[in-house]
């Protein structure tokens, strides 16, 4: 009869809109072990529940936390006598005194495995080393404090130094089963229901058992991982039109054009900002509203249409804590479904805790911008925390849930939203917005820390004012607004957003100096997309989030925790984000960075370095600190205008190393088939001994719809030699000056081997084989520092020309140094004397600067300056 009753709570459940089919919050029988009171629930070998009831009164319902209990059931044991139960799994050995009150340190312990050490936990051992969550919002904060100086706190997350922590789910709201998962208050007698992590330090298996009870992390839309437009400002139709045709002209990709408030109706209640006018439910007249302001768009559905035919995807910011006004368009509509008297024509007030009122205002509201092609919406909830209907009902929390699972029933598109983080469990409904932070250095270097700990919670998916929001004195600081967007590059989402200043500048245009620049990073977050798009099917798989602490890796290293402003980017990179300015000595910006145990490669500068140690490096303001571990395969795309589109040509950089692969990951870009297994990966692999290098495609494995079956292929061997052979599978590519199809070719600036392959099908295997002359080894280390010094070199020797033509326009610089600076021409066109021209250069530098130092028509002050630049 008992499995009779589960199994009927099963079926019930899984017909429950708002959670996949995968999800079942009651546990196997098999997995339980109740003694009185208390019930214990053996989740996972590190992880099990805890619950302790006055009346025995036990909880199956999933709650807001938690949704699936029902996990493959892992061996353990359990030992009973007539006063105490014993649990042991492979990691824990829970004790429990039988008959007694609520949990605590006389009737409850733990022990757990923390580096080949035995340790205890009771309730009332304290986590002083926990590594932190995430929290709300940073509205109005600067660096690391909020506007008052307070330092800001983050919340608990669920993993700890100490190798063990406690999630306590006692107080969270539950679900109540329906057809579209509504909120329900636990039962009213005392209990506890906890959840007791015991991973010591392998946080990535903890953060896997998170969400194997707490749900995946969901894929978002290909697109999101493009480029974001968003900027509080009163556009028109005409304007943001305008802005569009701009980005085509100037060649940057773009995806998602956001539209802040003013694209509704105020109703005059913001125009004196300092003092504006409240409306009936004691909100700002005018901060919410859900009518198209006319003035600015004259026809709506026709300005979407264009939105949709320009591939771009659009989103609305709402602030909804005003309801509907009667001026709305929607009022009568709304009124009428809601059974709502319209007589005194007063507000319908916001109560979304109220399933018919959500029903009807997702229904009569908000269907029909989306049926018009507004594809997700902008949660910009700033008003009271919780619901005035239900006590202590998050709404920052109730809305994410209600947003998402909506637009989730209406289609099989990936739901997506852009709002605040409600709490514990709301990794489920992405994407967060940080909120509205003080332009200035320390916020940006916060945000790496930030974004990084906020994956000990699964929240993975913040998206950050790329540039700052609120004003300051840097407004129009463009060495700053670079910085950030470096950052952006590699940062869950790259969205540039500001406030309604007229100060502050977002369009990469308007910064000549640093216009190339700023394209240039954005053309390669979509260049990027490949290896970022796996990274996010990694996120579902298993709980890393795309950018996660060093720690995870590193667990037993105290620089792991300490060098806390760096991160990782997917599996292979370690990224740390410049995040101050460069000195005026020489232009550069100087910065500490820790690396593991390894080899990596340092990407700005082509060198291989040996980890393990604390670098002290000079970035110039077009060069990031990225390292890449050591044979690495990094996919990227070439350049494309946006991810909406099918992209069939490869670029496969393969990093130097002995070996190393990539399993690159693909399906449809927007539905949620990938949950069905309905997707394709692509191995790389990579092999390289003395003088040989052998690269393995392998056949596609897996389908999903519209999937393309040919792909072109070109393969960069970043600080390489030119190669003595290079075969594709057997036929021989001869070399070419210029990069062609079935030829090789080679970059004497960025000294890259690349390999171009022509349209092949997906499934068939593509194996290259490169040899290399057998001495060529012996001079590897000449490769290190070259890219970077080229670049450095040739920037200097132009601004060199100028210092020195500014006292006589006859004057020249001495022939070593340009003949140092067209070093990389020289191998370009002749790269079989690589070696002789690299030891030149080599031989020639300290010559180089010493001639600059010394020439008779620059300024002494600035050729030190550009010789200091040449600082590695």
């Amino acid at each position: 009869m008992l499995n009779k009753i589960i199994l009927s709570t099963i079926l019930v459940f899984n017909l429950c809109y708002g959670f996949s089919q995968e999800n079942n919050p009651v546990a196997n029988p098999e997995a339980i072990t109740t003694a009185g009171n208390a019930r214990f629930t053996v989740l996972t070998p590190h992880l099990i529940r805890m619950e302790w009831s006055e009346n025995a009164n036990f909880e199956d319902k999933a709650s807001f936390v938690v949704i699936n209990r029902n996990l493959e059931v892992p061996s353990f044991d359990k030992n009973e006598t007539e006063s105490t139960l014993t649990i042991t799994t492979k990691a824990l050995t829970l004790t429990y005194k039988k008959g007694t009150e609520a949990f605590s340190k006389d009737n409850l312990t733990i022990s757990y495995i923390l580096n080949d050490e035995s340790k205890t936990w009771n309730p009332e051992v304290i986590d002083n080393q926990n590594l932190k969550g995430t929290t709300r919002t940073l509205d109005g904060a600067n660096g690391g404090k909020w506007w008052n100086g307070k330092d800001i706190e983050l919340e608990d997350g669920i993993i700890s130094r100490n190798g063990f922590a406690l999630l306590d789910d006692s107080n969270s709201f539950l679900f109540d089963e329906s057809d579209w998962n509504w909120v329900q208050k636990r039962k009213e007698d005392k209990h506890q229901d906890w959840y007791f992590f015991g991973h010591g330090h392998n946080y990535k298996q903890a953060l896997k058992d998170y969400i194997a009870i707490a749900g995946k992390i969901p894929m978002l839309p290909k697109y999101a991982l493009g480029y974001w437009w968003s900027r509080y400002w009163v556009y028109s139709d005409q304007e943001l039109k305008d802005l569009v045709s701009d980005f085509r002209t100037y060649d940057i990709p773009i995806d998602v054009l956001i539209i802040d408030m003013d694209w509704h109706e105020t109703f005059g209640g913001l125009k004196n900002t300092k003092n504006p006018k409240m409306d009936e439910t004691g909100n700002w007249l005018g901060w919410t509203g859900y009518s198209w302001n006319r003035s600015l768009f004259p026809n709506p559905e026709k300005f979407l249409d264009w939105t949709n035919e320009n591939n771009l995807k659009t989103a609305l910011n709402l602030h909804p804590a005003s309801g509907i006004a009667p001026v709305e368009d929607a009022y009568q509509d709304f009124a009428k479904a809601y059974n709502f008297d319209t007589e005194s024509k007063k507000y319908i007030h916001y109560q979304m805790a109220d399933k018919k009122w959500a029903e009807t205002y997702f229904n009569t509201l908000l269907r029909p911008f989306e049926k018009n092609g507004i594809d997700f919406w902008w949660l910009d909830w700033q008003q009271y925390p919780e619901s005035k209907i239900v006590p202590g009902l998050s709404n920052t929390w109730w809305l994410n849930y209600t947003f998402f699972t909506d637009m989730e029933q209406q289609s099989n598109n990936r739901p997506m939203i852009f709002h605040r983080w409600g709490g514990m469990g709301n990794h489920r409904y992405p994407i967060g917005f940080s909120g509205d932070d003080k332009i200035s250095w320390g916020s940006l270097k916060y945000q790496t820390y930030f974004t990084a700990t906020a994956a000990n919670v699964g929240y993975g998916w913040w998206s950050h004012d790329i540039g700052g929001h609120a004003s300051s004195e840097l407004d129009r600081n463009a060495e700053l607004y670079v910085r950030w967007l470096q950052f952006g590059v590699f940062s869950p989402i790259l969205r540039t957003h500001s406030a309604k200043i007229s100060s502050i500048e977002r369009r990469f245009w308007k910064y000549p100096d640093h216009f190339k620049i700023m394209k240039e990073l954005v053309q390669l977050r979509y260049q990027l997309a490949p290896y970022i798009y796996t990274a996010s099917r990694m996120a579902y798989d298993t709980g890393l989030s795309i950018i996660r602490p060093v720690y995870y890796n590193y667990p037993e290293k105290e620089e792991a925790y300490t060098y806390k402003y760096q991160y990782l980017f997917g599996d292979d990179m370690i990224i740390s984000p410049v995040s101050d300015s460069v000195s005026s000595i020489n232009s550069l910006a100087k910065k500490d960075i820790w690396l593991p145990k390894g080899t990596w490669y340092e990407w700005h500068s082509g060198s291989l370095i040996e980890g393990d140690k604390v670098l002290s490096r000079n970035f110039a303001v077009d060069e990031i600190p990225i390292y890449v571990k050591a044979g690495s395969i990094i996919p990227m795309y070439p350049k494309i205008a946006h991810l909406q589109q099918q992209v069939s040509d490869w670029i496969l950089n393969v990093v130097p190393g002995d070996q190393g692969q990539a399993i690159v990951y693909e399906d449809d870009g927007s539905t949620n088939e990938y949950t069905k297994d309905k997707y394709a990966t692509t191995k790389v692999s990579q092999k390289t001994s003395k003088n040989s290098t052998e690269i393995i495609i392998s056949k596609r494995k897996g389908t999903y719809s519209d999937m393309y079956d040919k792909r072109t292929y070109t393969l960069k061997l970043l600080r390489s030699f030119p190669p003595k052979s290079v075969h594709v599978d057997g036929v021989l590519y001869p070399y070419s000056k210029e990069a062609k199809e079935n030829y090789w070719s080679y970059d004497g600036q960025k000294l890259t081997t690349m390999i171009k392959v022509p349209l092949s099908s997906t499934n068939e295997e593509v194996k290259i084989n490169i040899i290399y002359d057998e001495n060529k080894h012996e001079k590897d280390m000449l490769l290190n520092e070259k890219q970077l010094l080229f670049r450095r070199v040739s920037k200097m020797v132009g601004d060199m020309k100028i210092e020195v033509a500014r006292k006589n326009w006859w004057s020249s610089l001495p022939n070593p140094v340009l003949a140092a600076e067209q070093t990389p021409t020289r191998i370009q066109y002749n790269p079989n004397n690589i070696v002789s021209f690299l030891e030149d250069f080599e031989r020639n530098f300290e010559e180089m600067k010493k001639l600059i130092l010394e020439h008779p028509d620059a300024r002494k002050e600035v050729a030190k300056k550009m010789v200091g630049y040449l600082e590695y």
